[in-house]
């Protein structure tokens, strides 16, 4: 994700080597990836940020509001599930309509359905007994932020010039700013009525998405992207193609993979997703458990948001820059087995704390990789199905992973047994990440 890609030279006497093609220093190197970005790329960044608040400010709070309206714990247990499956369960589709109908026609339509879901919302709140517009505003809310967020997910890895990684870096950075600074605008606002949060939403919607039509936005979806390996042929030039490191579109396209390796890819997804809906599920009782405090995970969650703010980019643009997305997959599980491993002890806020650092290193590694590898491995005209299918993956494992901790959690000694499961669950994925193809390490200078 960082940089523009040069395919390789032959030279006399020297064989081409297929590994890894030559690349200058990108731009990006000396000003950063924001400074390198076209400006609807960051017009799209923000309203990434935007989003992200407005949604974090009204999703934490929206169990709270139910249950004060008298709804019971059960049903409201099942509405908020129900837009969490319905925006990743409708991903596949969100993917295949961004490959069909184009990236900025499908971002209209999320901006549309999202506003009109939070005004139903909205109605719903008002009239408990009707279930109907309750329901159907949770629905059109996630299905709604399924086409927005992929849609512009897309467009953003599709930049001209800039690589995956460092735009999925970038993305994840100000989606994380909303995740820490909209809770704490939501218990501001709470007070004043949850209809005031809800107003927020549709006008930060209402405002960005005509920003948004009224910017031209350029749809290079089924253009070539800088490729993290070049095919052995990427030194020639073919007939038809510019001689190579004369124009970007000179680059090599990345291979698609075969279907044996998006079966492999797509159960490592399976398990990422069900190996971190533990922070939503096993964790808040078990922090609760070892500390006796009730804000335990709020410390975790707080904690946790601040360092991918502070560090994701840093890392992956800088530290790991050089690294395989692979490679990057194994240390991302590894950490996960470790993070798991402190609170087998249960020695209360000392393993709680033990745990946030290489959770929180095994998120920023995985989930940005895990969307990196689908947009390389995939064909150029295929990055919006790509991305949706790993937001498939994370629908399916987030609603096993969610069962089977809390059953397990709920069996004689569930504390330890969970996190052992979840220890051999984190190794075996490490071990599968090297069943995937080989791609050359990143030259981003």
């Amino acid at each position: 994700m960082a940089g523009l890609t040069r395919a390789r030279i032959p030279v006399p006497a020297q064989p081409v080597q297929p590994s890894r093609p030559i690349r200058p220093e990108p731009l990006s190197a000396r000003t950063g990836t924001w400074a390198q970005t076209s400006p609807t790329g960051r017009t799209l960044l923000i309203a990434v940020l935007l989003t992200g608040l407005t949604t974090f400010m009204f999703l934490p709070l929206l169990a709270v509001r139910l249950t004060a309206q008298g709804i019971p714990a059960g049903r409201t247990g099942f509405l908020v599930g129900l837009l969490a499956f319905s925006g990743q369960g409708f991903s596949l589709v969100s993917g295949l309509s961004v490959d069909r109908f184009g990236a900025r026609r499908i971002m209209t339509a999320g901006f549309v359905l999202r506003t009109a879901g939070y005004l139903l919302l909205g109605l719903g709140l008002g009239d408990t007994t009707r279930p109907v517009p309750l329901v159907a505003g949770i629905v059109t809310i996630g299905v709604g932020g399924s086409l927005l967020g992929l849609s512009i997910k897309t467009l953003l890895v599709t930049q001209p010039g800039i690589e995956a990684r460092a735009m999925l870096a970038l993305r994840s950075t100000f989606v994380n700013i909303g995740v820490v600074v909209g809770p704490a605008l939501g218990a501001l606002a709470y007070p004043f009525g949850f209809r005031l949060i809800l107003s927020a939403c549709v006008l930060s919607h209402v405002v960005l998405g005509g920003c948004l039509l009224l910017r031209p936005i350029e749809d290079n979806v089924a253009r070539p992207r800088p490729a993290a390996a070049a095919p052995a042929s990427a030194g020639r030039s073919r007939p038809g193609q510019t001689p190579p490191g004369r124009t970007p579109a000179a680059e090599p396209v990345a291979r698609p993979w075969a279907r044996r390796h998006w079966a492999t890819f797509f159960l490592l997804g399976i398990a990422y997703w069900a190996i971190y809906s533990q922070l939503n599920v096993v964790l808040p009782i078990t922090a609760q458990r070892m500390t006796g405090s009730a804000t335990a995970i709020s410390v975790v969650f707080t904690v946790n948001g601040a360092l991918v703010v502070l560090l994701q980019y840093t890392l992956l643009r800088h530290v790991f820059r050089r690294t395989t997305a692979r490679t990057l997959l194994v240390i991302g599980f590894l950490a996960f087995a470790c993070a798991y491993a402190a609170l087998v002890p249960q020695a209360g806020w000392y393993s709680l704390l033990a745990f946030v650092l290489p959770v929180t290193v095994a998120e920023m590694l995985i989930g940005p990789s895990l969307d990196e590898q689908a947009v390389e491995a995939a064909s150029a005209r295929r990055t919006g199905l790509a991305l949706g299918t790993m937001s498939m993956a994370g629908a399916c494992g987030s609603l096993v992973g969610a069962g089977l901790g809390g059953c397990l959690l709920e069996a004689p000694g569930g504390g330890a047994a969970v996190w052992l499961v979840i220890i051999a669950l984190s190794l075996a994925a490490a071990a599968c990440c090297c069943l995937l193809p080989h791609a050359s390490a990143r030259q981003a200078a």
